[in-house]
């Protein structure tokens, strides 16, 4: 059984929505997990969450869970840190580097999710990211995943916890 775990936000209820298609138990890869939030809400859940990030300071109080492995690395500058690893669920929510997109695409499992939320072209007006090289261009989730079943798609203004644009997918691996 899994123990109570904290969080300081809460789990983005685009995850949240589609978490029902991930098993309990299942392998989860929870890329650039920031603070934990995702990790922690799978844990939960029973899965075995694989939680990648540059700096994994923020997942200290889950060191020890039998269900976490931690990798601290820099996604942008270093190799691809789970070789051929595959997942039922890859997760990731709010970065972007795009030649991670089919490292991405690998590491799920045939029949496995994709769950993806991060912003988009237009959030500039709101703030950071500001870059275009961190924000999606309309409709680019659908393409990086066109040969898969998409089960949602949104592009969207989002005003809840802070205005923003953002763009969204969760699509399964063709078996």
């Amino acid at each position: 059984m899994s123990t109570q775990h904290t969080a300081t936000t809460p789990p983005s209820p685009w995850v949240v929505n589609y978490a029902d298609r991930v098993n309990d138990g299942s392998d989860i890869l929870d890329l650039a997990c920031g603070r934990g939030r995702h990790t922690r809400f799978f844990l939960e859940r029973g899965c075995r969450v694989m939680a990648i990030d540059l700096n994994i300071e923020g997942l200290s109080d889950l060191m020890g869970d039998p269900g976490l492995a931690v990798l601290e690395v820099d996604l942008e500058n270093g190799p691809w840190p789970i070789g051929n690893a595959e997942f039922d669920a890859v997760v990731v929510t709010n970065y972007l580097w795009r030649p991670l997109f089919p490292r991405i695409r690998d590491a799920v499992r045939a029949g496995g999710l994709v769950i993806y939320e991060t912003f988009a072209e237009g959030n500039e007006r709101f703030g950071k990211p500001s870059n275009p090289d961190y924000l999606l261009k309309e409709g680019e989730l659908n393409d990086w995943f066109s040969d898969w079943k998409v089960l949602g798609y949104e592009h969207t203004e989002e005003t809840d916890p802070r205005p923003a644009m953002v763009q969204r997918i969760c699509a399964v691996k063709p078996s």
